[in-house]
């Protein structure tokens, strides 16, 4: 007994047309892929540029702070004797450290730390392994 299979008739320019609108939907899809992962981006990229200002605020502000406890510490320092030197140097150390703290903020600081590393590799390399040394004695007690 042979078996016939029966096939109903479908016209083949409803599957072209299927197909067509498979194409498209998936295009659909893509472009909005695109634009989702674009609008991502925007907001991560806007996101990390205002972490980036409020840390400069905030390290002008520390800054700010700072030279205005340099100009306490001078206020308070005595005024002669061999003392009042030392005491007026450090004052003027603090205060030049929070005006290069204010200026430079925290942008700044780190591109000055880059160029710092990069005329002196050597002795960066090796503070940076010492530094690793003493980091991992302190894990392993």
């Amino acid at each position: 007994m042979s078996r016939t299979i029966i096939t109903p008739a479908v016209d083949t320019e409803e599957w072209k047309q299927a197909a067509e609108k498979g194409k498209e939907a998936a295009g659909n899809v893509g472009q909005m892929a695109s634009h989702a992962s674009s609008a991502v981006s925007e907001m991560v990229e806007q996101a990390a540029c205002n972490v980036s200002e409020k840390a400069d605020e905030l390290a002008a502000n520390a800054g700010v702070r700072i030279q205005e406890m340099g100009a306490r510490f001078r206020n308070n320092a005595p005024r002669t004797g061999a003392l009042a030197a030392a005491s007026e140097a450090v004052a003027e150390t603090v205060r030049g450290g929070g005006e290069y703290l204010e200026d430079a903020k925290l942008t700044g600081m780190v591109e000055d730390f880059a160029k710092m590393i990069r005329r002196n590799p050597i002795p960066a390399i090796c503070i940076a392994m010492g530094l690793g040394w003493f980091v991992g004695r302190k894990l392993k007690a």
